[in-house]
């Protein structure tokens, strides 16, 4: 049940251009290419870098597994991780969609919604207010770079007036 009075949200196609206020959208189409192992594997030279040393934190690489979210849906809270960036790589093949707000005196503003292909992934800047994970269609999982280490790398703030995602579609 969708809570009365939401704000609409409109459903964007994820680019490059449109997301670099958030962080960096990854694709290999287009990435730097080496041959390397004796010219038997193709690299995809640095996607992205992490962004979390900040108070001795580390990478570490985990898989997400996203259950499918139902649409209209409610975008009633953000998240931010103000010591870490976050990378999310799509691994089911699916279609997947990423909410990130900007940032309004310390508190995430409208959120805009990015829908992303199972060839994109993205990295959310370090202290960029996103959405959760946000599968579509079917459970999914997702490759995350993320940081591990000490200090406070999690805030959560709800929304006064929801915003409501129609449907995942531009």
């Amino acid at each position: 049940m969708l809570p009365a009075g939401g704000e609409p949200v409109t459903v964007e196609w994820l680019t490059a251009e449109a997301f670099a206020p958030f962080g960096t959208v990854m694709m290999l189409d287009g990435a730097e290419r080496r041959l390397i192992n004796e010219g038997t594997t193709e690299r995809f030279h640095a996607l992205a870098t992490t962004d979390v040393e900040a108070e001795g934190g580390r990478t570490i690489l985990s898989v997400f597994r996203g259950r499918a979210r139902a649409f209209p849906y409610a975008v009633t809270m953000m998240e931010r991780h103000p010591l870490g960036s976050q990378a999310f790589w799509p691994l089911s093949g699916r279609r997947w969609l990423v909410v990130v707000a900007p940032d309004e005196e310390g508190a995430p503003g409208a959120p805009r919604a990015f829908l992303a292909s199972a060839e994109q992934g993205v990295q959310v800047a370090r202290g960029v207010w996103h959405h959760p994970l946000m599968a579509l269609d079917e459970t999914s999982d997702f490759l995350v770079a993320d940081r591990e280490g000490l200090g406070d790398n999690l805030v959560e703030r709800t929304y006064d007036v929801p915003y409501v995602i129609d449907k995942p579609t531009p």
